[in-house]
């Protein structure tokens, strides 16, 4: 039988990992195959990045097309010759002959980063327990109400380079002026620029808000039903006064709707090649132009790429840890089986077949079995020191997420030095004030040495990364 702790590892194709000689390999980006007729049609197009990789490093940009990979070009080929494509057992990595808005073509090189197969990563050690420091490590999701609609004819949008607003509202300057802000800050992170004298491109803007004439008062459903969606300047979810998809438009006092569409200036002048548009139900009223502050980056990450055309759902993943750059024996938990080189762990002298006796007096020697049993006992039975007022339900459909009550941190303390609840790797968290009170950011790793035991103190570096995808 699997082990339970590893239904929660990213070792997905969507990865792009390989196995081979004992080894995974990944090259560290997410990809589809395009169905677009505006955006690489029948070819690879980058969906994901994973943090703290060679892919992230190397210039990639999400929506990059892949046109090629090591001078083979990508149109028409199968799925399963483009994943042999990605992982060639003879090569160290790949060139990706990329296009995007920006830029034409370009050639990105990326190494494959490699690892025993049989260990799990502090990344994935992160994520399997995550409940340990909620505040900083969670997979959430959400659905906004956009409908994207999407000229029908053939059309390369990576022609469209350049754009320009149609004239504000002197009556709503104010607004408008920053509406078209947050457009325009987010057009020009996807490659393109503003040009007020030749655009290929005229941004028009459109909204509403106002009392709703059929409403007949809030509902006991609607109250439990209020939308978290996910602020890029605030870098969080945020709770905000709209109504989740299914809910009766009766039960909205308000209602509000907001879009812009993108206007051809340059083949056929007045064609709309691409519009997005948000009809919300709200129980408060909201400002408009705050509304565009938060939903416009969501609204363009639809923008070349348009993967649906009503209620996108989205996945943000926030993560912090410590990192060392161990890799754990998923057999034998307390047996180094890899290390990556210049590692904070390396330079302290671990090495792959080193055995860990304790983790800042944490025992290790438990199968991976025992530490899924004592995390989930160590969840229930520390849910009264969690604040019920942040209770969330997460990405996976746990309904019971909340974060630490500050007010016991002593006593969150006390449960993570309980040997007991086998909390050893609570180290990937021990920046944390409910995880150690000293400040001192230290991990101590005791090491089986002969018949003697060898007490190293490691700096960890602190990750940390956030990811925003459609899923």
């Amino acid at each position: 039988m699997k082990k339970v702790i590893l239904l929660i590892l990213l070792l997905s194709a969507l990865m792009s990992t390989h196995i081979q000689s004992q080894e995974i390999c990944r090259l560290g980006i997410k990809y589809e195959f395009s169905l677009s007729n505006n955006w690489g049609k029948g070819r690879p197009v980058i969906t994901g990045i994973i943090p703290f990789t060679n892919a992230e490093s190397s210039g990639l940009k999400l929506h990059d097309i892949i046109i090629a990979i090591d001078g083979v070009d990508t149109e028409n080929l199968k799925p399963n010759e483009i994943m042999d494509l990605l992982n060639p057992s003879n090569k160290e990595g790949v060139i990706l002959t990329v296009k995007n808005i920006s830029s034409p073509s370009r050639d990105i090189m990326l190494k494959k980063e490699c690892k025993a197969s049989n260990a799990i990563t502090e990344d994935q050690l992160a994520t399997a327990f995550a409940m340990y420091s909620l505040e900083t490590n969670s997979e959430r999701d959400f659905v906004c109400p956009f409908k994207t609609t999407v000229i029908t004819h053939a059309i390369d949008f990576s022609r469209f380079k350049t754009f320009a607003f149609f004239p504000i509202d002197e009556k709503n300057s104010k607004m408008e002026t920053a509406i078209n802000s947050y457009i325009e800050k987010a057009l020009t992170q996807k490659g393109l620029t503003v040009d007020v004298n030749k655009p290929d491109l005229m941004v028009q803007t459109f909204y509403y808000f106002d009392k709703n004439p059929n409403y007949k008062g809030i509902s006991k459903n609607a109250l439990k039903d209020t939308a978290y969606r996910y602020d890029s300047e605030k870098e969080a979810m945020v709770l905000l006064p709209f109504w989740n998809a299914g809910t009766a438009e009766s039960n909205a006092e308000y209602l509000l709707q907001f879009g812009f569409r993108l206007i051809d200036q340059r083949d056929i002048q007045g064609r709309i090649l691409w519009e997005c548009e948000a009809n919300e139900l709200l129980g408060a009223p909201y400002r408009v132009d705050e509304y565009a502050r938060i939903h416009v980056p969501l609204m363009c990450m639809q923008y070349p790429y348009v993967k649906y055309t009503r209620n996108v759902k989205y996945l943000v993943t926030q993560k912090k840890y410590n990192y060392t750059g161990l890799g754990f024996d998923i057999d034998h938990m307390n047996v180094i089986a890899n290390i990556d080189i210049s590692s904070p762990a390396y330079e302290a002298g671990l090495r792959v077949g080193s055995i860990i006796e304790k983790i800042n007096g944490q025992k290790v020697k438990y199968s991976a079995e025992a530490f899924t049993v004592a995390y989930k006992n160590f969840i229930s039975g520390t849910m009264p020191l969690r604040d019920a007022k942040t209770i969330f339900t997460d990405a996976n459909g746990f309904s019971r997420c909340m974060f630490w009550d500050t007010f016991n941190y002593p006593k969150i303390v006390e449960a993570f030095q309980n040997p007991r609840n086998l909390t050893a790797f609570s180290y990937l968290y021990y920046y944390a004030p409910y995880i150690n009170s000293s400040g001192n950011n230290i991990c101590i790793f005791t090491l089986k040495n002969g018949k003697e035991n060898i007490d190293l103190n490691i700096h960890p570096a602190v990750r940390q990364s956030t990811t925003v995808e459609i899923k």
